[in-house]
């Protein structure tokens, strides 16, 4: 059973590898012994990441990637397959957020948020299953959601919009793809503390309500995230796809009755 955890020799690429919970699966995926090409809109915020992966023995591929830009995508691809003739795991990862109300949201901000998080993860899994992951008949792509698939938040419907469409693509990729070898997942985080939540932890009484609607009592930590990536990505989970796998402490499963405040 231990080996089919095991990574090694397999290559990742995690779009959004320069921060947050993108790091989180870096090092999850290198630690298990998997290379991984980590990508970003700049090269010189990957540094750390790749430092990290490197230090653990195994090879970091740092790519420039705009998942709004499909135009970044293919180089990219390309690169990956250069540098290493297979990609075995994607973890789509690259996302972003806009907080207002509805009213004032503008086209411009629908398309960053829609675009950054669905279309660019449609275009990346499309390409990365092209060129790699349909002639290999093996793949495991990742999408990272949110509890937002399945509840509203006021402040950030766009987000929502996304993060329900992602689960419903993966279905229909899952769908199309797993007689090809290919498994498609989506990976839900609760309530992590990164760069793009952390407006909503400098709020104390937003952290207390949050963390008392947490049957596990706390938020989550990076290291919470390890084994589910993992799984995912490697061949313990071949004849698991289409699904939507929550890490969260237990929120959703009372999400609906008891949202977190407004902030």
């Amino acid at each position: 059973m231990p080996g089919q955890f095991d990574l090694t020799g397999k290559v990742a690429i995690v779009t959004g590898g320069s921060q947050g919970l993108g790091q989180y699966f870096s090092r999850a995926l290198a630690r298990a012994g998997a290379d991984v090409a980590i990508t970003s809109r700049t090269l010189d915020k990957l540094e750390q990441t790749r430092s990290e992966i490197e230090a653990m023995g195994r090879t970091a591929l740092p790519c420039v990637l705009d998942t709004r830009k499909v135009e970044t995508i293919q180089p990219m691809v390309d690169r990956v397959m250069a540098r290493f003739g297979r990609v075995d795991i994607l973890v789509n990862n690259a996302g972003c957020n806009i907080r207002k109300p509805a009213v004032e949201m503008t086209p411009e901000d629908w398309d960053t948020v829609v675009g950054t998080i669905l279309r660019g993860a449609f275009f990346v899994s499309t390409a990365v299953a092209r060129a790699a992951m349909i002639p290999q008949k093996h793949g495991r792509i990742v999408n990272i959601g949110s509890g937002t698939a399945l509840f509203g938040m006021p402040g950030i419907s766009p987000y929502c919009a996304a993060r329900g469409g992602m689960t419903q693509m993966t279905k229909a990729l899952a769908a199309e793809w797993a007689p090809l070898g290919v498994t498609v997942n989506v990976l839900a985080p609760g309530w992590f503390n990164t760069p793009q939540t952390a407006i909503l932890y400098e709020n104390p009484d937003w952290v207390t309500s949050t963390t008392a609607r947490i049957p596990a009592g706390r938020t989550g930590l990076p290291h919470d995230m390890d084994g589910a990536v993992v799984f995912l990505g490697s061949d313990a989970s071949a004849y698991v796809t289409g699904q939507l796998l929550f890490v969260d402490g237990g929120f959703s499963i009372g999400a609906m009755s008891a949202l977190p405040k407004r902030v």
